[in-house]
């Protein structure tokens, strides 16, 4: 890992143990989980936002003010609006995306969840989100939580990676060994 991303992390991870404790001690752990739910959906949707967060150009106030305008228009608890308008007044808003992630996994950790990252070629119906879900947490013993993206170039099956565990059963993955069968073969 790069210094400067570490340094990201590490910033990151004390703004967020200090928001999910001040969360946690408030009884606020699911505002708090459908905050940075909520925070990850608009840096996701939104490179304007992302490209302001990141950008030393804009001011620090006209950064403050666009926070605090998104955090109102989001419905986000106190608690996590005077974090962002904190993390605004110290310049600190570009490592936003990691804290999402850091109080995602400490969210996570509470309920006693792990996330698993699936990837598949078309979106999943809700009955196979369900399905997926329940035969990993019968593999790992702890409720699964899916974060699914869509890969048009896997042309079928999917990809899981739950924590250091990777299942491919990506068409595409099947073609590319395929190949390399064929190869040795000749």
């Amino acid at each position: 890992m790069s210094e400067p991303a570490s340094i990201s992390l590490g910033i990151a991870g004390r703004y967020a143990q200090a928001l999910f404790e001040i969360a946690k001690e408030e009884n606020g752990l699911k505002a708090l989980e459908a905050d940075a739910d909520a925070l990850g959906a608009a840096l996701a949707a939104s490179p304007e936002l992302s490209d302001m967060i990141a950008s030393p150009v804009v001011a620090r106030d006209d950064q403050a003010r666009a926070m605090a305008a998104v955090a109102a228009k989001m419905g986000l608890s106190v608690t996590t609006a005077n974090t962002i308008a904190l993390m605004a007044s110290k310049r600190r808003l570009f490592v936003l995306p990691q804290l999402v992630a850091d109080l995602k996994a400490r969210i996570a950790t509470e309920k006693g969840e792990v996330t698993a990252e699936v990837t598949s070629a078309s979106a999943l119906s809700a009955d196979q989100a369900a399905k997926l879900a329940a035969s990993l947490k019968a593999k790992v013993g702890k409720d699964v939580k899916l974060n699914t993206t869509v890969d048009e170039s896997l042309i079928g099956g999917l990809i899981v990676k739950l924590g250091s565990t990777m299942i491919d059963t990506s068409v595409k993955a099947k073609l590319a060994a395929l190949q390399n069968a064929m190869k040795e073969v000749g």
